[in-house]
């Protein structure tokens, strides 16, 4: 029996369940670079140099384990436009007897897959992704009658299910979650390690010269580019955080300094994402390192529960809502998103720095994402689906199923609280405690309102009071309406006054707020 096993981009695991009975005398694989997934948003160029430099690399070491491989460019001839036109192609090359694959990440991907058996009258196997550690079934199981759905109580199931940090049926330390030693103001004085940087390759190079030709009006460059693309790099990344930065990633996971984009991260999402690096080896290198004494309980708590327990929960929340999730909006939010998103010119420096950040590295870290480019979006009120599409674009580690919860979940309360228990809104003075952004910005955060005041402080209150109808109930929040309702009238109407001349100025094409 011949067999078609397509890889998906995301899928470059030689563990990928549609790889588990491969024979390499009658079996083809089929990898392809699809110019509909290169365009349907605007990827950062680093992202797709990553994606289809990786794609090359993995295709490469099949071919050096002896399998057969169709490998399709988008710089070939005659490239494809879909994936169902890569295997129209390849059946129309060989004598198949069915098709495998890994069930896609994604929900329009899978949509499209569900038609091969049609189209090509074959029977396709669509095979369950063991990469990740919950399968949609035990995600259900859990959820089923729940009133709320929060991630803490399903990682302490997975932390029980998987024997992470436990002494027998007890969480090592008494507790299960140490955020709250997590919240670090930054020192700027601390040294911080510099990234992992890998020399890109012939191969990677070709690519991006290949990404800068096809792609010119897309975000930033393809190089500098320093990213690994081949699973043993990807695990020396991983090694090298586990030895220079966990043991500090606890205490400033949250925060941010003027022009250090890395901090104490550990930057391996994007090979998470793409089957580079496997969840549990990245459990146990830090569970490891924590049994040697060489980091702190709270660091390696955190950096796990952000794999087992977060990863895992919001790939559940995507699969067990859509489709639709993509299309909620809670807030009636209607403002398109502003250039400076694209552009980084804006005077507010926090929002500088951020996307100056994502421009120069498709990467800026989770506070970054949520309490600065996620914030303003929900406090200036943005069309979800255009912030959704955003950082679905400019982030390397970007893929659906992960940004749309993050995204509408938790940084917008599209959904309405399906992922989160409360709109995840502040003022300015989140950020200065958590950063030295304020200092270098055009706006005082100690100023309330007017002119010099910073955005975040009056918006932050106008978004209360104008969504008071749709948050009043939620215990969460309500001792904000309490303190908002104490303001004198001048006060609130200053508020107003200023939330509204600032939205003025954002729809001003030619003003920089």
């Amino acid at each position: 029996m011949a067999v078609l096993r397509v890889i998906l981009g995301d899928q470059l695991s030689k563990t990928i369940s549609s790889l588990h009975d491969a024979d390499q005398d009658h079996d083809t694989i089929l990898l392809c670079e699809v110019q509909q997934e290169a365009t349907y948003v605007k990827h950062h160029k680093k992202k797709l140099v990553f994606i289809f430099s990786a794609m090359r690399h993995f295709a490469q070491d099949l071919q050096q384990a002896h399998y057969r491989v169709i490998y399709h460019k988008l710089d070939d001839a005659a490239p494809v436009s879909r994936f169902s036109d890569a295997v129209a192609r390849a059946v129309q090359m060989g004598d198949f007897d069915k098709i495998v694959v890994t069930e896609p990440s994604e929900y329009r991907v899978l949509e499209e897959i569900k038609l091969w058996p049609d189209l090509f009258n074959l029977p396709v196997d669509i095979r369950p992704d063991t990469r990740f550690l919950a399968s949609h079934s035990e995600f259900r199981s859990w959820s089923a009658g729940r009133k709320s759905l929060r991630m803490e109580y399903f990682y302490r199931e997975m932390r029980k299910r998987y024997t992470v940090l436990m002494e027998w049926d007890q969480p090592i330390g008494d507790q299960w979650n140490f955020d709250s030693d997590n919240r670090k103001a930054p020192n700027a004085t601390i040294a911080i390690p510099d990234r992992f940087r890998l020399a890109p390759d012939d191969v990677t190079q070709e690519v991006c010269t290949m990404v800068e030709h096809l792609f010119p009006d897309h975000m930033g460059t393809a190089g500098p580019f320093h990213f690994a693309v081949t699973a043993e790099g990807a695990r020396g990344a991983l090694q090298q955080f586990i030895e220079q930065r966990l043991a500090l990633f606890g205490d400033y996971q949250d925060a941010m300094l003027q022009d250090e984009a890395w901090m104490f991260h550990a930057h391996i999402g994007l090979y998470l994402n793409t089957g580079l690096l496997l969840p549990l080896e990245c459990i146990a290198a830090a569970e490891q390192a924590y049994h040697r004494g060489q980091a702190p309980l709270n660091a390696v708590e955190g950096f796990i529960r952000q794999i087992l327990g977060w990863r895992e929960f919001v790939r559940g929340l995507y699969w067990q809502n859509m489709p639709g999730y993509d299309a909620l909006n809670f807030f009636d939010a209607q403002r398109d998103l502003p250039d400076f998103y694209w552009t980084a010119d804006t005077r507010m420096n926090c929002l500088r720095q951020s996307v100056q950040q994502t421009i120069d590295h498709a990467y800026a870290h989770h506070i970054q994402r949520l309490m600065v480019l996620g914030n303003f979006a929900l406090l200036a009120g943005i069309l979800p689906a255009q912030v959704n599409d955003w950082f679905l674009s400019v982030y390397a580690d970007a893929f659906e199923w992960v940004e749309l919860p993050n995204v509408s979940g938790m940084a917008l309360f599209a959904d309405g609280g399906q992922l989160a228990s409360k709109p995840y809104a502040s003022g300015g003075g989140y950020i200065n405690k958590m950063s030295n952004y304020c200092k270098g910005c055009s706006y005082s955060v100690t100023a309330k309102n007017g002119p010099k005041a910073c955005p975040f402080n009056y918006l932050y209150w106008d978004f209360l009071d104008r969504n008071r109808a749709k948050l009043r109930a939620n215990p969460r929040v309500a001792m904000m309406f309490r303190v908002y309702d104490r303001m004198d009238a001048d006060k609130q109407q200053a508020i107003r006054s200023d939330a509204d001349q600032f939205f003025k100025r954002l729809a001003t094409k030619d003003h920089t707020p």
